[in-house]
């Protein structure tokens, strides 16, 4: 693999044991929700979160997951509206285990099973649509700390112990 596979118009940022993919057009605040998550992830309210690519990232299909890579021109720098472009930690790599589509058409209160999964290169991953004018973050934050709703006798207890992460099972803020 020598640039990890074709570049899209995407930023990435790995949380805990995966990588959020951040989709949108132009504008549509990728930047500001990968450096959203670094925050969120310095702050406790979930896993450390490294930058994996800010602006155009490499997508490649490894065996069943799809990992995701910085475009090498780009690799450590993130655009903060602002300030402009800024140097930051980042990692070389990253499974992508969420997609988050920015100014998306399908986005509804409550959404459709089918709206909430994506397919990349033949492999299936869950997906947050998020509408023009919502803020993502704490959908993010909500899919990375909770489970789904269920019939269970404390339905709230997985939100008050953040445990569930379908990213990562290990995930406990207790």
């Amino acid at each position: 693999m020598n640039d990890g596979g074709p570049s899209v118009h995407a930023s990435a940022v790995k949380v805990g044991q995966r990588a959020v993919l951040i989709r949108g057009p132009s504008g549509s605040g990728k930047s500001r929700l990968a450096f959203d998550l670094i925050m969120a992830g310095r702050s406790g309210v979930i896993e450390r979160a490294v930058l994996v690519g800010d602006d155009r990232v490499h997508l490649a299909t490894v065996g069943d997951e799809i990992e995701v890579r910085p475009a090498p021109l780009l690799a450590g720098l993130i655009e903060i509206r602002g300030l402009g472009i800024r140097h930051c930690d980042f990692v070389e790599h990253a499974t992508v285990g969420l997609v988050v589509d920015l100014d998306a058409a399908d986005a509804e209160r409550m959404p459709a099973a089918d709206s909430l999964k994506t397919i990349i290169s033949g492999v299936e991953i869950p997906r947050i649509p998020v509408g023009r004018g919502y803020s993502p973050l704490p959908l993010v934050v909500a899919a990375l700390t909770t489970t789904k709703s269920s019939s269970s006798v404390n339905p709230s207890g997985d939100c008050l112990k953040g445990n569930g992460n379908h990213m990562n099972p290990t995930i406990a803020t207790e």
